[in-house]
């Protein structure tokens, strides 16, 4: 059997994988690390999200969210009402604790640039699952954005640590020098 290997368009060669443009990754990065590290720490400030209250202002949040669910044209699907009700509010006080520091450490690694691709997917997953939810504010900008960071996860982290830790680590196709020993 043939295989036929289906060049990149050299746009996306240029976007993706030649540092060049490293630094307009960098503007995205710390634009969207800033968003994810400000708003954590507002939830890392509140009793509602961590401490005493755990749990209080998601059960609020995720309230709002199975309002939002009927209708010709619900804001909230059913499948994820069902979720949210079955999941996330039974265990609101865990998930308040996942969210509040799943978003500072996606803000702090994309700030320095370290394992921007990971980082970029699960802020686009999180992303996703506030829309799911009903609420946009600023969350398909930031989806969009980390969907290109995920595109361009080798040199999104070019002006930062990843420079240095990919080399070390390597892909899961190709190990780098901390494994390659020989």
């Amino acid at each position: 059997m043939n295989t036929i290997q289906i060049p990149e368009p050299r746009l996306a060669r240029f976007l993706f994988s030649d540092t060049r443009i490293a630094f307009l990754w960098l503007v995205v990065r710390l634009y969207v690390g800033y968003e994810w590290i400000e708003a954590g720490i507002s939830k890392f400030q509140s009793s509602t999200w961590i401490g005493s209250e755990a749990g209080k202002a998601l059960t609020g949040f995720v309230s709002g969210a199975l309002q939002k669910t009927s209708g010709a044209h619900p804001d909230v699907q059913g499948w994820y009402a069902m979720f949210l009700n079955n999941v996330v509010l039974p265990n609101a006080s865990f998930f308040s604790y996942v969210v509040t520091f799943g978003e500072i450490a996606i803000g702090i690694a994309l700030i320095l640039g370290a394992f921007v691709g990971i980082a970029a997917f699960f802020g686009a997953f999180m992303n996703l699952n506030f829309l799911l939810a009903g609420t946009i504010s600023v969350n398909p900008i930031l989806f969009f954005f980390e969907l290109f960071l995920v595109l361009a996860w080798r040199v999104a982290g070019w002006y930062g640590i990843d420079k240095w830790l990919l080399p070390h680590l390597g892909t899961p196709w190709k190990p780098g020098t901390i494994f390659n020993k020989k």
